[in-house]
């Protein structure tokens, strides 16, 4: 019982990888730990056909079912691949057009883009409102500064992606618009009332669960209205407020572990046990040496009976469901289709128009 669980252990975590192609100490860790996932960023991309090479190489290492393979792909400044993928506006923009079918295509677009590569997940759509002007994070990465439109935005991209077999996933939970820190350097206080919250915050993220979106992404916040003590990403009450209000019954996932809203507040091994006993399912780091010690941590807690073998398994239950769901078929990239699939002419066409339409939304204001 005791070794199978700890073979489990590893869907627990996703972790980012160093480079354009794996080391034999990153195989190694993935295919023993039976780690769960990869993130993927700009260092890891220098074409499609060899992000394509990649994603067929992390999934030689898969065991029962393929491992996730995610990137940041909103559109806008938050676009990992570059250079051979349509290169859309951020949504911010693409809100002014106020077109719910459109967002709906160019998530489409985007879904059978990254899946011609292999990329079955996508950390998009942002859910947050723009209530803070002055917030650049978030800033043109929100659909707007209205929660009823966000929402009907938002239940357009998690369309276009999962009908086109990319996982979507409703960010940051329980909303970041409202912030002016950025959780990368700094702990965001965020000073609503709980009927804004309620009222205002989370309906876009209500609109994400009706819409069945796949994943949702706690956000490194402190929310005084929901914990005074603990951000959300580790926050029992957050995560309850999910679970039973919101009624998502899939899968829960931090934002990154690595960001400073964490690291400067708490200890690898503490923040990596406080996420998944708070109800996070999967836990999320940039760098594979991070990876591996929070796995080593979280591998001590179960041993321990700190972290409890059901709660363990009440996870692995909700991760399966989404990779059966959408990789038992799974094939690896045939590498050749690739530029059939990818930034195509019809696209850059629809492109063209999207982007002069949107300059004459701005030259009419």
């Amino acid at each position: 019982m005791w070794s199978q669980m700890i073979n489990q252990l590893g869907q627990l975590f996703m972790t980012g990888i160093s480079g354009y192609s794996l080391t034999p100490e990153e195989s190694s860790f993935l295919e023993k730990e039976n780690i769960g996932g990869v993130i993927l960023f700009t260092h890891n991309y220098e074409s499609t056909a060899q992000l394509a090479e990649l994603v067929n190489q992390i999934q030689t290492l898969r065991d029962d079912y393929p491992l996730l393979v995610a990137v940041d792909h909103e559109g806008g400044r938050v676009i990992r691949f570059k250079h051979g993928f349509t290169q859309f506006p951020a949504m911010g923009d693409i809100a002014s057009l106020e077109s719910p079918k459109m967002v709906f295509r160019i998530h489409q677009i985007m879904a059978q883009e990254l899946s011609a590569c292999g990329v079955n997940l996508s950390f998009a759509p942002c859910c947050d409102i723009l209530t803070n002007p002055n917030n650049k994070v978030i800033g043109d990465r929100s659909f707007g500064s209205d929660g009823g439109m966000v929402s009907k935005f938002i239940s357009s991209a998690i369309r276009g992606l999962q009908t086109s077999n990319v996982m979507a996933c409703a960010k940051h939970f329980p909303g970041h618009g409202s912030t002016t820190k950025d959780s990368h350097f700094d702990l965001p206080v965020i000073k609503l009332s709980e009927e804004e919250i309620l009222n205002q915050e989370l309906v876009p993220f209500i609109k994400a669960v009706k819409s069945k979106v796949d994943f949702v992404m706690m956000g490194h916040l402190m929310v005084d209205a929901i914990d005074q003590k603990l951000p959300a990403s580790l926050s029992p009450a957050a995560h309850e407020l999910l679970r039973s209000n919101l009624k998502f019954k899939k899968v829960i996932i931090s934002d990154d572990l690595q960001m400073k809203a964490i690291t400067d507040n708490y200890g690898q091994d503490e923040a990596a046990s406080l996420a998944l006993m708070a109800g996070t399912d999967i836990l999320l780091y940039r760098d594979i040496s991070e990876t591996q010690q929070a796995y080593e941590g979280v591998r001590r807690a179960l041993k321990t009976k700190k972290i409890k073998n059901d709660l363990i398994q009440e996870k692995l239950k909700r991760i399966v469901s989404r990779k059966r769901e959408y990789l038992s078929d799974f094939r690896p990239v045939y590498i050749p289709q690739i530029s059939k699939l990818v930034n195509s002419k019809q696209t850059q066409i629809l492109l063209d128009e999207i982007n002069k339409n949107i300059a004459d939304k701005k030259a009419s204001i």
